[in-house]
């Protein structure tokens, strides 16, 4: 049995939050161990589901304590540069809160955050990234659901 699972493929599984503010910009936070700007979200913990993940981990980045709605979209993402296996990140629903609303970095990990619509969230994510925003905004919008589909072309940029 143990050979059928070494075959087995290997995933990092991810959570993140779709929060915006009055005026339907996106919440980002400034990862000061990537290039990249995110979403608040991180890795899900052995023990949590994909929800439960979500919640800690915008607690723990921004200080927030939201409820984690409806998911928006999942992504698969291979070829990340220094990531030994394909990620798949599960977006959920956080709502709305007020561009005002104090928001408590976990300064560890984030150097900053901000509210941006999608025009300037492409300036500041990674394509794939900004797919995901783009694809959870028209989620929201229908009452859908997306499925974000592995792509060559991803990660440019």
């Amino acid at each position: 049995m143990n050979d059928f699972w070494a075959t087995i493929n290997r995933v990092i599984a991810g959570a993140a939050a779709y929060i915006t503010d009055e005026r339907g910009r996106v919440l980002l936070v400034d990862p000061n161990y990537r290039e990249y700007w995110s979403f608040p979200g991180g890795m899900i913990d052995a023990g949590e589901h994909p929800a439960q993940a979500c919640a800690r981990e915008v607690a723990e980045e921004v200080g927030l304590e939201v409820e984690v709605g409806r998911l928006l979209t999942v992504d698969w993402v291979d070829g990340v540069p220094n990531v030994p296996y394909p990620v798949v990140t599960f977006l959920f629903d956080c709502g709305e809160v007020a561009s005002d609303t104090p928001i408590t970095l976990q300064t560890e990990e984030l150097d900053g955050y901000g509210f941006f619509t999608a025009e300037e969230a492409a300036r500041l994510l990674r394509s794939h990234a900004h797919k995901r925003l783009l694809a959870a905004a028209a989620a929201r919008e229908s009452g859908g659901m997306s499925y974000l589909a592995p792509s060559h072309d991803r990660l440019a940029g």
